[in-house]
């Protein structure tokens, strides 16, 4: 196998490892054990810990072994006031260019969140969930802005999903994704920007809320933080 391709997909294994809580925030990641544990090179696993810092899920230190970030709430928060305006402007261009395949496609995220909602678990659910505002910013046909979604996007990855998992929401969770598809379907831009705030506009305080409350059991009792089971539910966000 390629080690570009290799890297990508240890960097998919260790990023669900973040997730998941299985490595906490601060925990180690040195290169010769986890290539060894995960019986790869350690060429493909230093790129693979090079994708997950330019994500910031990774944090590099100089002449010490890499550590899983410690996010810090004004840098996460400020970053979610970027991606709302980003996703808000997406939607709105997209509304003006997205081809007939590009709203199919977005229609066909949405039904595999109400076909699986209640058989994946919470980070298969996330996933689709963040493939549907990825797909919402391609339809927008701007690369630039495409491409700073997917850097934002990638960056608060684990914040968001912290805050995903925090309770169950099915009604909600479907609703809102299908205002946002409906409001595409009809090009209708000003409903589009609603739907979207109606859908995000409380994440900046969902994250901020979760990463305090992490960052106090951290702490309290020096505990891994990110504890959250595989088993946890996705909430509207």
């Amino acid at each position: 196998m390629q080690e570009p391709i290799l890297a990508e997909q240890i960097a998919k294994e260790l990023r669900r490892d973040i997730l998941r809580g299985n490595l906490a925030p601060g925990d180690s990641l040195k290169e010769r054990d986890k290539a060894a544990e995960m019986g790869v090179s350690r060429t493909p696993m230093r790129e693979a810990i090079r994708i997950l810092a330019q994500e910031g899920l990774v944090q590099l230190r100089p002449a010490r072994s890499p550590i899983v970030a410690r996010p810090d709430v004004k840098e996460v928060t400020d970053d979610v006031e970027v991606l709302l305006a980003i996703e808000k402007l997406s939607g709105e261009l997209a509304c003006r260019r997205a081809t007939d395949d590009d709203i199919a496609g977005i229609a066909e995220i949405v039904q595999q969140m109400v076909d699986n909602f209640d058989t994946l678990d919470a980070l298969e659910l996330f996933e689709i969930d963040m493939s549907f505002h990825s797909a919402l910013a391609q339809a927008s046909h701007n690369a630039q802005l495409a491409g700073i979604h997917d850097r934002f996007l990638s960056r608060l990855w684990r914040a968001r999903y912290l805050s995903a998992v925090q309770r169950r929401n099915r009604a909600s969770v479907i609703e809102h994704h299908t205002a946002i598809l409906r409001a595409l379907q009809a090009r209708d831009s000003e409903a589009i920007r609603l739907a979207i705030g109606t859908h995000l506009d409380r994440l900046t305080d969902d994250i901020g809320n979760v990463i305090r409350r992490e960052q106090e059991v951290a702490g309290s009792d020096k505990a891994p933080t990110s504890a959250i089971s595989a088993k946890a539910t996705l909430v509207d966000k």
